[in-house]
């Protein structure tokens, strides 16, 4: 079973790595698919991934289990490179703007590293 991969999965610095490793097995199975669909298929439903209204090309990957939400805010490079940068566990109807701002932040940083290569 050889899938085509029709984006890329890059881990920025250990953001992802680190609420990742934070999470129970069950989540990290769901996230792990969900990666795995948003990597492989053209049109990722909005369920699982979705733009950020109101950010500078900010999505975020929706993972759901058990009544518990989480998000891991991510952004696109060079077209098909998705970049996973921090994640959260979301206990509100409106996503945190703190959360928000650090993902612009963290957005802004890689981007400027990039550039300063």
């Amino acid at each position: 079973m050889n899938e085509e991969y029709k984006r890329n999965i890059f881990y920025y610095k250990r953001y992802y790595l680190d609420f990742f490793e934070s999470l129970e097995d069950e989540v990290k199975k769901k996230f792990n698919w969900t990666l795995k669909l948003i990597a492989t298929i053209e049109r990722v439903p909005s369920k699982f991934f979705k733009h950020i209204e109101g950010s500078t090309g900010l999505y975020e990957v929706r993972v759901e289990l058990g009544g518990n939400i989480y998000r891991v805010f991510n952004f696109f490079d060079e077209g098909r490179l998705v970049i996973l940068i921090n994640g959260f566990q979301k206990k509100s109807q409106q996503t945190p703007k703190k959360e928000i701002e650090k993902a612009e932040k963290l957005k802004k940083e890689y981007f400027d590293e990039k550039e300063s290569k």
